[in-house]
């Protein structure tokens, strides 16, 4: 089992969460954050006056899914999050050494 972790852009979640459907994942955990890659922010114009904007708002997106589909949730996520711009995001994947579902005691890919 994997933890896909997915960091893109808020106006893309939509799109993103439409693909997973389509490749049968049935469930996800979305969390809004803030930060920066190569990006290093951005400056904007407020009442006049010039902001550096240090951290731009994203969507972290954590999926835990089977081995066998790690690659397809990949693919889903790049083709639905990407734009070819800089600032489309990162996916992390990292092992998950169990799964619990707590109401029904269910373990490991049971407990997907």
């Amino acid at each position: 089992m994997k933890l896909i972790t997915a960091i893109i852009k808020p106006f893309k979640v939509e799109e993103v969460r439409s693909s997973l459907d389509e490749i049968g994942v049935s469930g996800m955990t979305m969390t809004e954050v803030k930060g920066f890659g190569r990006q290093k922010g951005h400056t904007e114009l407020y009442r006049g006056a010039e902001y550096t904007i240090d951290f731009l708002p994203k969507i972290k997106i954590e999926i835990a899914v089977k081995d066998d589909l790690v690659d397809q949730v990949k693919n889903a996520i790049i083709k639905s999050a990407g734009s070819g711009k800089i600032g489309d995001g990162k996916i992390f994947v990292s092992p998950i050494d169990e799964v619990i579902r707590i109401r029904t005691g269910e373990t490991n890919e049971d407990a997907l």
